[in-house]
């Protein structure tokens, strides 16, 4: 693992998603030359459909950047550093020790090191997360900091807005750190946390548990429940007061193990989604339903 050069004007660039994309296009609006970016190889949605590029490659075509799939190309670029947001894939210490990389990574590290940091900043109930701008080294996250911003987790933040939330923060951070020059990273400190990617059992909806828990399941998106043996999902919904048996539906309202939970948007198996009050109306509970059944 090498240190960045003071002054930087050519990179390279890695990462995949469309979170990714922001960083990228402010890295070539503010004058540095990306040499260029490397990403995931393009993908099938279907089995009869065209491979799709991912979001950074249609990005950076459109800026007039090459691509590549391979990591090892980075070497041949002639660049100064890399920049890595949301790449997907572990670098080689191979690679490492012949240029010097940064992270942007969507945490207050060393909380939250890993796959999921949004993700599990909204589980835990955390009322604020950040932004990191590290060194990219052997470990999971385990390098030095350049930059940090912390950014407020607002009671209602889903997982795709605290992201989009934290994509605001760190671009102006990334691009007035690498004009600027980075200077000296600070040693992480605190106990670290990880991060592991969110499972589908966890997103399983337990009623017995207090409102403000599956709110949170519901805001990172995924969360499930099932209804007359199928699932249903719940994509949207918020604590109300009253009470009521856990499970216990009283029109779009479920009662939980300490408070209820207003469903507002659900999808029934092998359906679309739709309005909670439009599914009730299709369902027809009885006295005495209950979801998780």
């Amino acid at each position: 693992m090498i240190d960045p050069p003071v002054d930087i004007r050519r990179l390279v660039y890695l990462g995949t998603p469309e979170e990714s994309v922001p960083f990228l296009e402010a890295l070539d609006g503010a004058g540095f030359e990306v040499a260029l970016a490397v990403t995931r190889p393009d993908k099938r949605r279907g089995r009869r459909a065209d491979p799709t590029p991912s979001p950074v490659k249609a990005a950076a075509l459109d800026l007039g950047i090459p691509v590549s799939f391979a990591v090892d190309d980075v070497l041949d670029a002639d660049a100064e550093l890399g920049v890595v947001v949301a790449f997907g894939q572990i670098i080689r210490p191979q690679i490492l020790d012949r240029l010097a990389m940064v992270n942007v990574h969507f945490s207050l590290l060393p909380r939250w090191r890993g796959a999921a940091p949004v993700e599990r900043a909204i589980l835990a109930g955390d009322q604020t997360t950040g932004v990191c701008l590290m060194e990219v080294a052997e470990g999971l996250d385990t390098g030095r900091v350049y930059r940090r911003v912390e950014v407020p987790i607002a009671p209602e933040a889903t997982a795709t807005t605290l992201r989009a939330d934290l994509v605001d923060a760190a671009v102006p951070m990334l691009v007035s750190a690498l004009r600027d020059g980075l200077g000296t990273p600070d040693l992480q400190q605190g106990e670290p946390v990880y991060a592991a990617k969110v499972t589908r059992d966890e997103l399983h909806l337990d009623w017995e548990q207090s409102a403000e828990v599956l709110h949170r399941q519901v805001r990172v998106g995924g969360a499930w429940t099932t209804w007359r043996g199928k699932a249903l999902k719940v994509w949207s919904a918020y604590p109300v007061g009253g009470s009521q048996p856990p499970g216990v539906l009283d029109g779009p309202v479920v009662g939980t193990g300490d408070g209820q939970l207003q469903l507002v948007e659900v999808q029934a198996e092998g359906k679309s989604r739709q309005a909670a009050e439009d599914w009730i109306r299709g369902a027809r509970p009885t006295p005495g339903d209950r979801l998780g059944s």
